[in-house]
């Protein structure tokens, strides 16, 4: 702007003259397990100073100027540290910050929602998968992480309406059943199945493997997820059946 000072804030030698707010990063990292839809928590310290120990809480902490060359790296370092794996999808969800969110001082954070395979998921011992039923969690969380959670799961539900998001749920081999019902679970609702497969072949983001799945009924053709393939966005939501 014109006439601002850009000395504010500065001292003599260049260095900041006020006190900066705690800057973390929390992940709402998402799979499928047991049929449900899930979200990762973990179980705060119980040390001297600590915040609300032993309460649970979505996976982050502190950004290490050190190791993070952006949110998003420290986001994707998180997680690795919680589960083991890298995420083949995490997209940044918003952010939080007040006075009163952290007791130890002015705290901004930087939420980051992500999607993983259930079967590659490598869990810290302090750290647990909880279901999310109606779209609720019944468990209270530190801090304003409730308020997080039922940001995600909402912003999660809308992209999955018109998007491919769910294929980043799967294992690596799935039939379009498995698909299907994953984004029921998500969405909470059936899909009209011939529809719904019309227009997950029409999209190019999954081919097929050489190979079938075998059980009680007639073999079903196994899929795969396109290396390196962006989320797709469809035209249309997807409709339940009529």
């Amino acid at each position: 702007m014109a006439g601002e000072d850009r000395t504010e804030g500065s001292g003599k030698s260049g260095q900041m003259d006020f006190p900066r707010p705690l800057t973390t990063v929390d992940v709402v990292m998402f799979a499928i397990l047991h049929d449900q839809l899930q979200v990762l928590l973990v179980q705060r310290p119980a040390g001297a100073g600590e915040p609300f120990p032993l309460s649970l809480a979505l996976p982050g902490g502190f950004v290490d100027v050190a190791k993070d060359r952006d949110l998003a790296a420290c986001a994707a370092r998180k997680l690795k540290e919680k589960t083991g794996v890298t995420s083949p999808y995490l997209e940044q969800l918003g952010s939080w910050g007040s006075a009163t969110r952290d007791p130890r001082g002015w705290s901004a954070t930087h939420a980051y929602f992500a999607l993983i395979p259930a079967d590659a998921s490598e869990l810290t011992s302090d750290a647990r998968w909880c279901p999310i039923r109606g779209g609720r969690l019944k468990e209270k969380l530190a801090f304003d992480h409730g308020e997080i959670l039922a940001s995600a799961i909402q912003r999660l539900r809308n992209k999955v309406e018109y998007t491919s998001l769910p294929a980043y749920l799967m294992p690596v081999e799935f039939t379009l059943p498995d698909l299907q019902r994953v984004y029921e679970i998500v969405l909470d609702r059936p899909l009209e199945k011939s529809a719904f497969r019309t227009r997950i072949l029409s999209a190019d983001m999954i081919e097929p493997v050489a190979k079938m799945r075998r059980g009680l009924n007639r073999p079903a053709q196994l899929y795969r997820l396109k290396k390196g393939r962006e989320p797709v966005y469809f035209v249309r939501t997807f409709n339940p059946p009529e």
